[in-house]
């Protein structure tokens, strides 16, 4: 059997409202390690690293965290994890989002891995979930 997460044996998710499912596998691009995330037939990159990262930002916090998901050319809500995912002060002092046009979700489609990986709690509200460290 495969390990979970790769190109051939993919995370097979559901976004935090549980009404869509995608798929997230690692993989390397350029040199750099990635999370390929396939929704439909849309594919995004996410640096990988922003799995620790969120982690680590959420176990600083303390405390359960709006997710905020929304497009790249949307604005993000304030103090959420999507606004984290875009923030000049995370650690890669931006987008963890990598192709642009399709960086933006990373409220939507992060935080389900996080769960699966064991490292955090997920709220599956039709709406404004939140999510917080394990």
């Amino acid at each position: 059997m495969t390990a979970q997460g790769t190109k051939e044996n993919p995370w097979k998710l559901k976004t935090p409202p549980l009404t869509s499912e995608y798929e997230m596998y690692k993989d390397e691009k350029d040199g750099k390690e990635i999370l390929v995330c396939t929704v439909g037939k849309t594919v995004l990159h996410y640096d990988y690293r922003c799995i620790a990262d969120l982690h680590a930002m959420l176990k600083e916090h303390g405390d359960w965290m709006e997710l905020g998901s929304a497009d790249e050319q949307k604005p993000a809500k304030e103090r959420t994890v999507e606004a984290w995912g875009r923030s000049a002060d995370n650690p890669v002092g931006g987008w963890y989002g990598l192709k642009k046009g399709f960086r933006g979700r990373f409220g939507m489609y992060v935080p389900p891995l996080l769960e699966e990986l064991g490292l955090a709690e997920v709220e599956h509200n039709p709406r404004n979930n939140r999510m917080r460290a394990k």
